[in-house]
């Protein structure tokens, strides 16, 4: 299939719009009509920053050699102007969320057995366990509460049950009922989003405070004892609180059962290091970081809240890279330009994508627009298609570049957000068992 044309890319399924709300944000294309009712109009001109079909910092790496092309792309989550799609399915994110938690897992094994200078295997093994239980959590799970993930009812929900139970979050019931109720709906970024609700209450952020004084509570939040121990906590409360009875089942065999013959084995030791530590802090604080790029606030003195401006408004991509050394350096300094960028692609920006923005959330923007959109599992891809399309009567894409500028986005909205709209003290009341469960929202 040529990259111009392809269809099978484009959202099939009604938007966010037609009963649902939705989000999205910085980097931009132009809106043209719904494709599907009339023939695409002239494009207009994109506003500054706008996320266009060929953004320059992806552009900046196609000197590189082809076969890095395609990694590149699902490093940073933005394809080259005109690269060929490549179809995943989600079968394929199931299995291969899966398969990284149980490889994850027997490399950190046999690090802990091991012992000695194999206890490095820790971390690889630890980084594996992290990255399929996000994907699980943020994509997997994600979509089977939109009964979107494999179309069968059945089929969604018992693999959403066996989700929550093995890492230990919101039942799946309760998650699926006000996600689309309280944050795709018009309540969107309200104070009965739980999304808004996290910043204010669990994190202690609040309209007014400085970008500066907002990092420096996140991070030490991130390394709280307190914290954690709230979180994890409210993790199992918000589980087990009128969870289904197969959702209670299956965490019994698995952590009841479990538990009690690694007691038996003497294994204990080895399952508090290769298990609870990556489900637990480690989940937490990728958990923590994801949450402070979502969606950005809406500015005061908005009157209209309402239609995809306004919620198109609240959503960005976060593309993960920089952009490359430019042609023509001096042959004494290009090797070393060069050397400087392998170097943070690949231990400060792959850490970024895969241990915290991992699987679709790059491209979340997509999701607001069209939640029930049958392709999301090819979200890169459609996502590309949609901004060369028009992107169907909806404002143009907007993106950041980077972990820390997505989440100076979010926090620079919040700090100018109407304080009387955000006060806390408005919420009614928010119960302690679900007060961590929006983070993952």
């Amino acid at each position: 299939m040529r990259p111009g044309n392809t269809a099978s890319h484009s959202p099939t399924t009604r938007d966010a719009t037609s009963d649902t709300a939705s989000d999205a944000a910085p980097h931009t294309t132009t809106a043209t009509a719904n494709p599907a009712a009339t023939p695409h109009p002239a494009a207009a001109p994109d506003p500054a920053g706008a996320d266009t079909a060929a953004d320059p910092v992806r552009e900046s790496m196609r000197r590189l050699p082809g076969p890095l092309q395609l990694p590149l792309t699902f490093l940073t989550g933005r394809p080259l102007a005109g690269q060929r799609p490549v179809a995943l399915s989600p079968g394929f994110h199931l299995a291969t969320a899966s398969l990284s938690v149980l490889a994850g897992a027997a490399v950190s094994a046999i690090g802990f057995v091991l012992g000695a200078w194999f206890l490095l295997l820790l971390l690889p093994g630890w980084a594996m366990t992290l990255h399929g239980q996000r994907n699980l959590r943020m994509m997997v799970y994600h979509q089977c509460s939109h009964r979107n993930m494999f179309g069968h009812r059945r089929l969604d929900t018992a693999v959403g049950h066996s989700i929550s139970a093995l890492l230990v979050i919101q039942n799946f019931e309760r998650y699926s009922r006000e996600h689309v109720a309280d944050h795709h709906a018009v309540h969107h970024m309200t104070l009965r989003d739980p999304t808004v609700q996290a910043f204010l209450i669990s994190l202690d952020l609040h309209p007014g405070m400085t970008r500066r004084r907002m990092w420096r509570r996140v991070l030490l939040k991130t390394l709280s004892p307190r914290f954690h121990l709230a979180f994890a906590i409210s993790r199992v409360r918000s589980f087990w609180h009128d969870s289904a009875a197969a959702e209670k089942a299956i965490a019994l065999a698995l952590y009841g059962g479990g538990g009690a013959a690694a007691v038996l084995l003497g294994a204990w030791p080895a399952v508090l290091v290769v298990w609870f530590v990556p489900i637990g802090v480690l989940y937490q604080i990728s958990n923590t970081l994801r949450l402070c790029v979502k969606h950005t606030f809406p500015a005061p003195g908005t009157t209209v809240r309402r239609g995809r401006e306004y919620f198109g408004s609240l959503t960005n991509a976060i593309f993960i890279g920089e952009a490359a050394p430019a042609p023509g350096l001096p042959a004494a300094t290009a090797p070393l330009r060069w050397l400087r960028w392998s170097a943070r692609m690949a231990l400060v920006h792959f850490p970024t994508r895969y241990l915290v923005l991992t699987g679709d959330t790059v491209v979340h923007d997509f999701h607001h627009r069209y939640p029930a959109s049958r392709q999301w599992h090819d979200y890169i891809f459609a996502r590309q298609q949609d901004l060369v399309d028009g992107h169907r009567n909806w404002p143009a894409y907007t993106a950041e570049w980077g972990l820390v500028a997505a989440i100076n986005r979010v926090f620079d909205s919040l700090s100018a957000a109407d304080p009387e709209e955000f006060d806390v003290a408005r919420i009614r009341s928010v119960s302690k068992r679900e007060l961590f469960a929006a983070f993952d929202d």
